[in-house]
């Protein structure tokens, strides 16, 4: 088969691979979202100094390798190499994560740390998930099509459209309107997870 063929047949027609692409949009808007707004929220909003704010930043990327690795054991052991239930489970706390995030009111800085460092703890596990989950949804021959498929939505839905898309909500809306627009992208990344449930049913755990 060439190469268009195949991108076709198994990457165009497979809805299951569109499910998670879209995901894949969404948990970069939160990623990036989150990410790229928490120097100007948290000195805004929380009345961060300077280098508070950028310990933040900092603590935030680097916990997203302890929780990548986190993620993927679940994955592995509790639910026996099944990746929508892990992705759903931490998308949930996400969720959880983003809202304390938001209506944590000012002067409580531990607990704004806290919460942005879970976030960044748990957001890396669904991205590396879902290019996991594109290399199992596809066959052999189509497995890197797939990756860079689900890998460029994204790209540009995700990074590429965050800075935009959430700047000018919180513009027209100030901030309520950006941690509603997060709010509302981990709720439909987590639907999007959910419709590849069923092709995850029954999967075994490989052997240790």
């Amino acid at each position: 088969m060439s190469a268009k063929e195949i991108f076709v047949k198994y990457v165009l027609n497979n809805k299951l691979l569109w499910a998670i692409a879209f995901a894949n949009v969404f948990v970069y808007l939160i990623r990036y979202g989150v990410l790229d707004w928490a120097p100007t929220y948290l000195k805004e909003a929380k009345h961060f100094s300077v280098d508070k704010s950028s310990w933040a930043y900092f603590l935030y990327e680097w916990a997203g390798i302890p929780g990548t690795l986190l993620c993927g054991w679940v994955s592995d052991k509790v639910f026996n190499g099944r990746r929508a239930p892990a992705g759903i489970l931490f998308m949930a706390l996400v969720f959880v994560a983003v809202l304390v995030y938001w209506l944590n009111p000012a002067g409580h800085p531990a607990i704004d740390m806290a919460s942005l460092v879970a976030v960044g703890f748990l957001i890396y596990g669904p991205v590396m998930l879902i290019g996991l989950h594109a290399l199992e949804l596809a066959p052999k021959k189509a497995a890197g099509t797939a990756a860079g498929f689900t890998g460029l939505f994204g790209y540009l839905g995700g990074t590429v459209a965050a800075n935009a898309i959430v700047g000018y909500t919180v513009d027209a809306f100030g901030w309520d309107g950006g941690f509603i627009l997060m709010l509302v992208a981990c709720g439909l990344a987590i639907v999007c997870l959910a419709l590849t449930l069923k092709h995850d049913q029954g999967k075994a755990s490989p052997a240790a």
